[in-house]
């Protein structure tokens, strides 16, 4: 566990983030015993009450278990944590994890067509200006990272035409983990927001009230980055 000195100015956030780190890098791996609240705050140069709080937000994130008199023990993120460390797994070190943008890109190809299809039958014309505007503005840019920034707006009016709290909130983490990739994932992101016309063609049917046909275009505008991002995921696993 190779733990460093927190800088004072972002603690209990740092003591947070370090631990984290070790849990999603493997570095502390399930079943194994962190060191007492006294030695982390040793080790880290921060007094135990910053510990003691940043180990709670762990805990509710699901990674650690923490037991009264007894030693405080490393979760299986992937049975206990929730969406919010997304951001965490997709970049690490500064490093992009495809596996985990591939995962990002399937569940918006799975989520999408079903939230456009929502925001149709429960919003329809009243998202016409929103949707419009959101593409007037895609078609004009030529930078690939505004380009998808404009995209997550457009995609922000939809969520929001869709009226449901549990697909916000997913939304929400979803583009949480998805914002500081933006850079890595221009190109194979550029097979989406490259192409406008897809963009309008959800717009009309959204606009027109059809959730069927709002659903099919969701579909064809998110397919092709997903099936891209796959195939280079791929090709990288075959290399030897």
């Amino acid at each position: 566990m190779a733990l460093q000195p927190v800088n004072r100015r972002s603690v209990p956030e740092d003591v947070f983030d370090q631990i984290v780190s070790d849990v999603v890098s493997g570095e502390l791996t399930p079943g194994e015993s962190l060191p007492s609240e006294r030695r982390l705050a040793e080790v880290l140069g921060v007094s135990r009450p910053a510990v003691r709080e940043a180990l709670k937000r762990v805990a509710a994130a699901g990674l650690i278990e923490i037991r009264q008199g007894d030693a405080t023990t490393v979760r299986d993120y992937r049975r206990h944590a929730g969406l919010d460390l997304l951001p965490q797994l997709l970049l690490r070190a500064g490093e992009l994890d495809i596996a985990v943008a591939r995962s990002i890109l399937e569940a918006r190809l799975h989520n999408g067509p079903k939230i456009a299809a929502l925001a149709a039958e429960r919003s329809g014309a009243k998202l016409a200006t929103a949707l419009n505007d959101s593409v007037d503005s895609l078609d004009a840019e030529k930078d690939p990272v505004q380009a998808q920034i404009i995209a997550l707006a457009f995609w922000d009016h939809i969520v929001d035409g869709a009226n449901s709290i549990a697909f916000r909130l997913m939304y929400n983490t979803l583009r949480a983990a998805y914002e500081p990739a933006l850079g890595a994932l221009a190109t194979v992101m550029a097979a989406e927001v490259g192409h406008p016309e897809a963009y309008r063609a959800l717009t009309g049917a959204i606009v027109a009230g059809t959730p069927d046909l709002a659903a099919q275009a969701a579909k064809d505008l998110l397919e092709p980055a997903t099936t891209a991002l796959i195939s280079a995921i791929t090709s990288l696993e075959e290399q030897p």
